[in-house]
């Protein structure tokens, strides 16, 4: 049996989603209905019980994947509300008395308190059950018990039911317990590497690495590893789930894996930033494949390959007032200039005056959001210094 599914993404992600959907076989190849029907949140696709598993697995930019389980019927009425909630297949996802969080929105519609749509989706699932389930909130990434997230959409009068089927967040892959300032979403870090056209074969250069997320996420594609593979799914709860077809979608993805990836530095001025880099990588099960550095970036030493210089460097909103972030950018620019003519660049930040410090001929047109800050993706190849 298939399923409807959805692939929520950050905004601007929504292409590489589709097209890594596609990449799985659980969208059709034709993708001009995404780029003419565009939908900001994210992507629809139908996939098979092993296709959903494997969409949990192997996406790197989707934030969750969602199962529709009942979609657009109409809801003018509470008692509308809970007759048609209660038809809906709930013993496919719950166990009667499991925990659920259930998230409401109403826009335009006679229903506008969540609260009281909430209360009558419970309603319908204990009638559909036999017994009710206890409503919680998710407490956190170590609850040995997390509710099964419900979402609830209901737009003039039509309602859209969604099961979750990842847990938490995708961007949780289970390597990054620490952090250091501003860190970057995993998602967003492997946005940025196909954003770029990155393919995993050719060197990459991260000189602001952080906590190391960028070139992680660089090693975890290089080598073809799942970025799911160390975590658990909501999806593993439910009463349907399959653990040979589980175990069969691991096995495909791990005949997948590489074992040689192209040279990937990374470096940082902080110390502390570089260990937990290290740190990361450790537990993502690629350090031996990182270059790391604790250095300022005028001391990288790219090797004789040409490859992609990949990174978030500092920014803030508030960079007129900070002239050292001014000289950093301009210093950058040189360095890139002198050591890595012919060289790409995929340089993440969110104002354009600090950009135009490098000197650097920008492509500044791909835009994300990282952090709820609006951000560019500013990318080009490296002239030489004349």
């Amino acid at each position: 049996m298939d399923f409807y599914c959805y692939a929520v993404t950050a905004p601007g992600l929504r292409n590489l989603a589709a097209h890594e959907l596609e990449a799985l076989g659980v969208l059709p190849a034709d993708l001009t209905a995404v780029s003419t029907h565009p939908d900001p949140g994210g992507v629809s696709f139908r996939a098979d019980l092993s296709g959903l598993y494997r969409a949990n697995l192997r996406l790197r930019t989707a934030s969750r994947v969602l199962v529709r389980l009942g979609n657009f019927f109409y809801a003018r009425t509470f008692t509308e509300l809970r007759i048609a909630a209660s038809r809906l297949a709930w013993e496919r996802f719950l166990a009667p008395g499991q925990a659920v969080e259930i998230r409401v929105t109403c826009h335009k519609s006679k229903l506008y308190h969540s609260d009281a749509v909430a209360e009558r989706i419970a309603i319908a699932i204990a009638e559909r059950l036999g017994q009710p389930s206890p409503i919680q909130k998710f407490q956190g990434e170590e609850e040995q018990n997390p509710p099964q997230l419900i979402l609830a959409r209901l737009v003039d009068d039509r309602m859209t039911i969604s099961i979750d089927s990842s847990g938490a967040l995708l961007h949780r892959r289970g390597y990054r317990l620490a952090t250091g300032k501003a860190p970057l979403r995993e998602t967003l870090a492997a946005a940025m590497l196909m954003s770029c056209g990155w393919d995993g074969s050719i060197p990459l250069i991260d000189p602001f690495c952080g906590s190391g997320t960028i070139p992680i996420e660089a090693a975890l594609m290089a080598l073809g590893i799942p970025p799911g593979i160390k975590r658990r799914f909501a999806f593993m709860d439910w009463p349907g789930f399959d653990e040979a077809a589980w175990q069969a979608v691991c096995a495909e993805a791990a005949k997948s894996e590489k074992t040689k990836p192209p040279i990937i530095q990374a470096s940082d001025r902080d110390a502390g930033a570089i260990r937990i880099a290290q740190e990361n990588a450790e537990r993502a099960g690629v350090a031996e494949y990182i270059q790391f550095a604790n250095q300022a970036v005028s001391a990288i030493q790219p090797p004789a390959q040409r490859g992609w210089i990949i990174t978030n460097p500092p920014y803030g909103e508030r960079v007129s007032a900070n002239k050292d972030l001014r000289n950093l950018y301009a210093q950058f620019g040189n360095v890139l200039r002198a050591d890595c003519p012919g060289w790409q660049v995929g340089i993440l930040c969110s104002d354009p005056s600090l950009l135009g410090q490098t000197r650097l001929a920008l492509d500044t047109t791909t835009r994300m959001i990282n952090g709820g800050l609006s951000v560019i993706l500013a990318k080009g190849k490296i002239a030489k210094t004349e």
